[in-house]
């Protein structure tokens, strides 16, 4: 078996991609395997709490990792083990090894905020500026514009990035202001230990004396009733006072299932904005963002190579910048093509194919029209937009290309095909019920 560090690295980075930046660090943050034997992996983790979620929530997919790497693993063990974490940090310190570096190291007790979280390191790019220019709204008039701000979108697209970028901006000009950020697990286990000890009443005054307030994941609350109820009655306190509410999702609150109508209402009364996928132009400027930060020296080739084969989140993109960058330490050497192609071949999900006779017919059921009425010369007006928003899917989540795109959509020449994909680009920085029925229809071609 590999080095028990190397090993366990390895499951981090998967286990990454695959969840919040929140949740991540909540539950693998000071996790390591101790020991391993016949099969049996041991894993540390640093406290009961840690222990229990990570063997009901996470347990098959941690051990589907290490198989995957590991094929002779068979099983895993948790220990709370506080004094083996105390001497690996200690070890650390004095040998100045280097690890793959988690999302919250470096949080703040007092606010729960990551400094690295800022406005200054989030990229922007067309499929997050309406949520960048919402967030810089809420900045400028805390409490009054935009209250609450309510964004959604699949794991890995920047929301964490973004809602704590807001609280470290306001924490920085306004020190007078309490800010305050918490994942929904939070603030739910919270309100269970004070139902359990009975200080519901100081449980209260906690939250009802920030003057930003920030919740991640509230997708978390579905069919959570007291917590549902406590969370409505704080959200009444904080807006009636003016304070900031500022939450995410993975789903606009209207599609968070078990959820009181009452709280959806609540939920998206102020700005609710999706953050889509990249396109690979911001897939590019992100890759480019993230070298820098490491000093990776990247040629525009490989660059483009890698937006071009990781068109998924914001975290596998930066998950394959760490891996080049811990290669060529190891290596000694600069990153060369062969190395990107490796990775990509080892590392990257092949891309989905797609029958487009498939996203036609999904996508004119959507819109309750004939699926030939797609491929005619037609003009009607309800037939056109979701003629285009086949384009745009077809181009940015499929990457067929133009030409291909006009030929397979009756004879259209490709100028046409552009057109209709800058034209629902566009169209989605400004409409926020076109951004919802796009999300809805990625949602449809996945299942």
């Amino acid at each position: 078996m590999m080095d028990y560090k190397q090993l366990w690295q390895r499951v981090l980075v998967e286990m990454e991609l695959s969840m919040s930046s929140a949740n991540f660090s909540t539950w693998f943050k000071d996790t390591r395997i101790v020991k391993e034997d016949g099969g049996v992996v041991v894993l540390s983790v640093p406290n009961a709490f840690v222990k229990e979620w990570l063997l009901t929530k996470y347990h098959n997919a941690i051990l589907r990792s290490l198989r995957n790497i590991e094929s002779t693993v068979h099983a895993i063990e948790y220990v709370v083990n506080k004094e083996e974490r105390r001497r690996e940090e200690r070890v650390n310190k004095e040998t100045h090894t280097r690890e793959l570096p988690l999302s919250e190291v470096e949080v703040n007790k007092e606010d729960n905020l990551n400094p690295r979280y800022t406005f200054e390191s989030f990229v922007i790019g067309p499929f997050n500026e309406l949520a960048h220019a919402a967030a810089q709204a809420v900045i400028k008039k805390p409490g009054i514009m935009y209250n609450p701000l309510f964004i959604y979108g699949s794991t890995g697209h920047g929301k964490t990035h973004l809602i704590q970028a807001i609280g470290n901006y306001v924490k920085t000009t306004s020190p007078g202001k309490k800010v305050y950020y918490m994942t929904s697990e939070q603030f739910g286990q919270d309100c269970m230990n004070a139902l359990q000890n009975q200080k519901m009443t100081v449980f209260k005054e906690k939250y009802r004396k920030y003057d930003v307030l920030i919740v991640d994941d509230i997708q978390f609350f579905s069919e959570k009733q007291k917590f549902q109820e406590e969370l409505f009655h704080l959200f009444n306190t904080l807006y009636d006072n003016n304070r900031q509410i500022i939450f995410s999702s993975d789903k606009h609150p209207h599609f968070i299932t078990g959820l009181e109508e009452r709280l959806k209402s609540r939920l998206s009364a102020g700005m609710t904005v999706d953050i889509p996928p990249p396109d690979k132009e911001s897939r590019i400027a992100i890759i480019s963002a993230k070298a820098k930060q490491q000093n990776i020296p990247l040629s525009p080739e490989i660059v483009d190579y890698l937006a071009q084969s990781i068109n998924g989140n914001i975290r596998e993109l930066e998950g394959a910048v760490n891996s080049l960058l811990c290669q060529a330490e190891l290596k000694g050497k600069e990153i060369t093509m062969l190395d990107v192609r490796n990775y990509i071949k080892n590392n990257v999900r092949p891309k989905k194919t797609v029958a487009v006779k498939d996203v036609v017919r999904i996508i004119s059921d959507f819109y309750n029209i004939k699926e030939e009425s797609i491929y005619e010369k037609t003009r009607h007006k309800e037939v056109i937009r979701p003629r285009q928003i086949i384009m745009y899917i077809l181009r940015e989540d499929f990457n067929i290309s133009y030409p291909s795109i006009g030929q397979k959509m009756g004879g259209r020449d490709h100028t046409t095909v552009i057109h209709s994909c800058e034209k629902v680009k566009n169209d989605l920085k400004e409409d926020s019920g076109l951004m919802d029925e796009v999300s809805q229809i990625r949602g449809l071609l996945t299942v």
